[in-house]
């Protein structure tokens, strides 16, 4: 093999931005961050938690509450203007 064709084999830190638990193993990496661990994921824990990225749940949430707001207004149009 040549000297330098391949990357440092390191020891490496894992760490969970979720719950904080830390993993050391080896790698090319010196350090790596995850969002969710299987401590904490709701799949191996059994637990249930939205586990939102990016807020995409509040996200939703903002475009059913326009959606709903411009169904009553429609049905509000709707009703004026079968009373004329």
């Amino acid at each position: 093999m040549k000297a330098e064709s391949h990357p440092d084999y390191v020891e490496t830190t894992i760490t969970c931005t979720s719950c904080g638990s830390e993993v050391h193993t080896h790698s090319t990496v010196p350090t790596m961050r995850l969002d969710l661990c299987s401590n904490c994921h709701p799949f191996y824990t059994g637990k249930k938690r939205i586990v939102d990225t990016a807020g995409r749940v509040d996200r939703f949430n903002q475009r059913r509450a326009i959606g709903d707001k411009a169904q009553k207004a429609a049905a509000k149009a709707a009703k004026t203007a079968a009373k004329k």
